[in-house]
C-alpha cells in the first residue's frame, strides 16, 4: 500500500542506514550504490556527509543528482525511496558531523568517533539533496 507523503516523510526522517546510488557515468557500469547515513527533516532537503574527494562525491557532482533508499523488515516491510537534484555542496563542519553522528550512534559513542574520524577521515563535504520523486510503500498493509 502506498504511504502518504507525511508517513513516507516521517519514515525518511528516521535514523537508518540508507542505499545511495548515483549514475556511474561510463558505459558498461551499473550506477554506484553504497549505504551511508545521512539526515532528513519532512518538508527540508537530505543532506549527506562524504569525503570531497572520493568517488561518490564526484559522481554526485557530475550526475547533479542522486537517489536514497530506506527500508524496514519488521514490523511489516516498509521502503521509501526519493531521488533529486543536488541543491547545495559546502565544507562540512564539526558541528554537522556530530549532527550526523548522534543521528547514528548512542551519545556515549559520538564524542569519540567525531574525535576519531574528524582526524582521520580527511575533508568531508555536506550535500543536500531536494527531494523531487518518492517511491514508497508499506508491502504488510496489501
Amino acid at each position: 500500500m502506498a504511504l502518504t507523503r507525511e508517513e513516507r516523510e516521517q519514515f525518511l526522517a528516521e535514523p537508518r542506514v540508507a542505499a545511495l546510488s548515483v549514475a556511474s557515468g561510463e558505459e558498461g557500469r551499473a550506477p554506484l550504490s553504497v549505504p551511508i547515513w545521512y539526515a532528513y527533516e519532512p518538508g527540508g532537503d537530505a543532506r549527506i556527509l562524504t569525503g570531497r574527494t572520493s568517488r561518490k562525491a564526484e559522481l554526485i557532482s557530475a550526475a547533479g543528482r542522486f537517489t536514497l533508499l530506506v527500508d524496514r523488515l519488521e514490523p511489516t516491510i516498509r521502503y521509501v525511496s526519493v531521488e533529486g537534484p543536488v541543491v547545495d555542496t559546502r565544507p562540512a563542519t564539526r558541528a554537522d558531523l556530530e549532527q550526523m553522528s548522534a543521528r547514528y550512534l548512542p551519545a556515549e559513542k559520538v564524542a569519540g568517533y567525531v574525535d576519531f574520524a574528524w582526524e582521520n577521515h580527511g575533508e568531508q563535504v555536506v550535500i543536500a539533496l531536494r527531494p523531487e520523486r518518492w517511491v514508497a510503500s508499506d508491502l504488510g498493509q496489501v
